[in-house]
C-alpha cells in the first residue's frame, strides 16, 4: 500500500534525523569552516548545484530526503546527482534539461545534475497536455527530457524529438537509478552557470517560461527576510506538498537543501498521509497551497501533529476564513507569502498579520518597494485600489519566448489588483482582469468569493465575469455545499445582500460538484464559464 511505503519511509527517516541529532551534527558549523566550504563555489553563483554540494560538505550524515522510497543522506543525495551528471555528460550538449516529474527524489537528482553541468533546467507542468508539451519543448530548446514514465504516452503524442530518461517507473530498471548506479561520479566544472526556468501557470494562455537575474545581493534581503519572519531551523524536517515544479515548490527546495533539512515529499497530495508523514517525522514545517490547507482541515480524527511549527501557504488566494479556521486548528502557526513566477515571493503576512488583519499577505520584504498605482500611473492614496508594482529584491530577466511584464520608473506590474491599509500590509483584491464592471460599478470577484467562502453551507466557491446584453457584465458564482448542505440559489443571493452592495450580488448561481483546479490548486475560470 502507498500509505504504508510513505509510513515506513518516513519513519525511517525520522529515526536517521534523530541518530544525526544524538551525533551533534546540528549544531552550527565553526565560522572559519564555514568560509573554507563556502569559497571554493562562490563563482558558481547560488544555482542548485552550488546549494547541494555545500550542504552535502556541511551536513553530510544528515537526512537529506524522505520519499516513498526510503531516505537519502546530504551525502547520499550529492554523490547520486554527481553520479548522473557524470553519466549525462558526454550526451548532452549546451541544450536545456526539462524535468516532467512528481514529488520524488529523481526530480532533486535531476535539477541538482543538471546544474552540475552548467545546463539550463526548464521544470515543466505535470497538467500539460501533449500539444502543450510539444510547444513548451520545441520553444524552450529542451534536449533532454527527464520524466515519469506515467507520463510516456503525453510525450509520445508531444512528438518531442529529443533524448528521454525516466526517472519514476514501478519496477522498471531504465531510470535514472541505473545510470546513477552504473557510473562513477567524476569532479566537473561547468563553463557556464545554470538557470533554473519556471513555468508560469498557463491559465490565460500557452504558459511561458520565467527567468531571473539571480544574484547573491539580490537573494540576500529575501533571505534575511524569510529568516525573520518564517521561523524555519536547521535540520529540521519540512513537508513539501505543491509541485516541486512550482515556484513556491521549488523555492522550499532550495530552502531545505540550504538549510540541511530533510524534505520530505510525495508524489501525489493526500491530506490525511500529509498529516500521517508530519507526525511520523517529526516535521516542524509544512508548505501547501490555500485548497490543501483546506483539504487538512477537512480531515476526520486528524492524526495529532504537536511538531508543527510553521505552515507556509502560497500559490494563490488565502481567504480570510480559511486563515482563521486553520489556525484555530493548528494554532497560530500560518504564514501567507505573497508573489509570482515572475517576481519570487514580495510580502510574507506573519500569524499576527493574519489574526490582526484577515486577508492580508503581509509586509514587503527588505530592500523590495510595493506600490499601488491607477490607471495613469501615479501611486494612490492608502486603502484605495489600484495595480500592485513591485520593485527590487528577485530581478525578473523576461520571458524566454521573449517580452517581459510591464515596466514603470523599474518597477515591474504583476497584474493584481490591490491596496495597502494603514500599517502597510497589502491586500491583493483579484487580477486585473478579472475585474468587471457591471451597469458603470467595479466589481472584484474576490471580495464576494471570500464572503461566500465564508458561509458554513458553501465549501467551495468561484465567481467569476460573464458578459451581459443589458449591464456588460455580470457575476456569475459556482458553488460546491458542504456534506448535507440545502442552500438554494435565493440563499447565496440573500446572504450576498445582506453584507454587500446590491450590484455584488451574483446574478448566476450555479452549483457543482467540484471546481476545476489546475495542480497548483487554481481555479480554472475559463473551464467554468465555458
Amino acid at each position: 500500500m502507498l500509505v504504508d511505503r510513505v509510513r515506513h519511509a518516513a519513519l525511517l527517516g525520522v529515526r536517521a534525523v534523530r541518530a544525526v541529532r544524538n551525533v551533534g551534527v546540528m549544531q552550527p558549523i565553526r565560522p572559519d569552516r564555514a568560509v573554507r566550504l563556502v569559497f571554493p563555489y562562490v563563482r558558481f553563483g547560488p544555482v542548485p548545484a552550488t546549494v547541494g554540494a555545500m550542504s552535502a560538505l556541511r551536513f553530510p550524515g544528515r537526512t537529506a530526503l524522505i520519499d516513498e522510497r526510503g531516505t537519502l543522506s546530504y551525502a547520499e543525495l550529492e554523490r547520486r546527482a554527481a553520479s548522473l551528471a557524470t553519466a549525462l555528460r558526454e550526451q548532452l550538449g549546451d541544450g536545456r534539461v526539462g524535468i516532467l516529474c512528481r514529488n520524488h527524489r529523481g526530480f532533486v537528482e535531476t535539477i541538482l545534475a543538471a546544474s552540475r553541468l552548467g545546463n539550463d533546467v526548464v521544470l515543466l507542468n505535470t497538467d500539460f497536455s501533449a500539444a502543450q508539451l510539444g510547444q513548451v519543448a520545441e520553444r524552450e530548446g529542451i534536449e533532454l527530457l527527464v520524466h515519469d514514465e506515467e507520463f510516456t504516452g503525453i510525450v509520445d503524442e508531444s512528438h518531442f524529438a529529443g533524448r528521454r530518461l525516466v526517472a519514476w517507473a514501478d519496477g522498471a530498471s531504465n531510470t535514472i537509478d541505473a545510470l546513477i548506479g552504473d557510473t562513477e561520479p567524476e569532479p566537473l566544472i561547468p563553463e557556464r552557470a545554470s538557470n533554473v526556468i519556471v513555468m508560469t501557470s498557463g491559465t490565460t494562455g500557452t504558459p511561458k517560461g520565467a527567468q531571473h537575474d539571480m544574484s547573491l545581493s539580490a537573494l540576500l534581503p529575501a533571505a534575511l527576510t524569510h529568516a525573520m519572519r518564517v521561523p524555519v531551523r536547521s535540520g529540521a524536517p519540512i513537508v513539501i506538498a505543491p509541485p516541486l515544479f512550482h515556484i513556491l515548490g521549488f523555492a522550499y527546495t532550495a530552502v531545505g537543501l540550504g538549510m540541511g533539512m530533510p524534505l520530505v515529499l510525495s508524489r501525489r497530495f493526500d491530506a490525511r498521509e500529509t498529516l500521517q508523514a508530519i507526525a511520523d517525522c517529526e516535521a516542524e514545517a509544512l508548505v501547501a497551497v490555500p485548497v490543501m490547507l483546506q483539504r487538512i482541515l477537512d480531515v476526520d480524527d486528524k492524526p495529532e501533529t504537536p511538531s508543527l511549527r510553521v505552515v507556509v501557504s502560497g500559490g494563490s488566494a488565502l481567504p480570510p476564513h480559511l486563515s482563521e479556521a486553520f489556525m484555530d486548528a493548528f494554532g497560530d502557526v500560518l504564514v501567507n507569502v505573497y508573489g509570482a513566477t515572475e517576481t519570487g515571493w514580495a510580502t510574507i503576512a506573519t500569524p499576527d498579520d493574519l489574526r490582526d488583519a484577515p486577508g492580508t499577505v503581509g509586509k514587503p520584504s527588505l530592500r523590495l518597494t510595493v506600490k499601488i498605482l491607477d490607471e495613469d500611473g501615479r501611486e494612490v492614496p492608502r486603502g484605495a485600489v489600484g495595480e500592485v508594482y513591485t520593485g527590487g529584491g528577485l530581478r525578473f530577466a523576461g520571458y524566454t519566448g521573449g517580452g517581459g511584464k510591464e515596466m514603470l520608473d523599474g518597477l515591474t506590474g504583476t497584474g493584481d489588483l490591490g491596496h495597502l491599509d494603514e500599517a502597510g500590509r497589502l491586500f491583493i483584491d483579484g487580477r486585473a482582469d478579472d475585474m468587471i464592471v457591471s451597469g458603470g460599478e467595479n466589481v472584484f470577484p474576490g471580495e464576494v468569493e471570500n464572503l461566500l467562502g465564508g458561509h458554513p453551507g458553501i465549501a467551495e466557491v468561484s465567481v467569476t465575469g460573464v458578459d451581459d446584453e443589458q449591464f456588460g457584465q455580470r457575476l456569475a458564482a459556482y458553488v460546491v455545499r458542504t456534506p448535507g448542505s440545502k442552500l438554494a440559489e435565493d440563499d447565496i443571493k440573500t446572504h450576498v445582500k445582506e453584507h454587500l452592495a446590491r450590484y455584488k450580488v451574483p446574478r448566476d448561481v450555479h452549483f457543482v460538484r467540484q471546481l476545476p483546479r489546475t495542480s497548483t490548486g487554481k481555479i480554472k475560470s475559463k473551464a467554468l464559464s465555458g
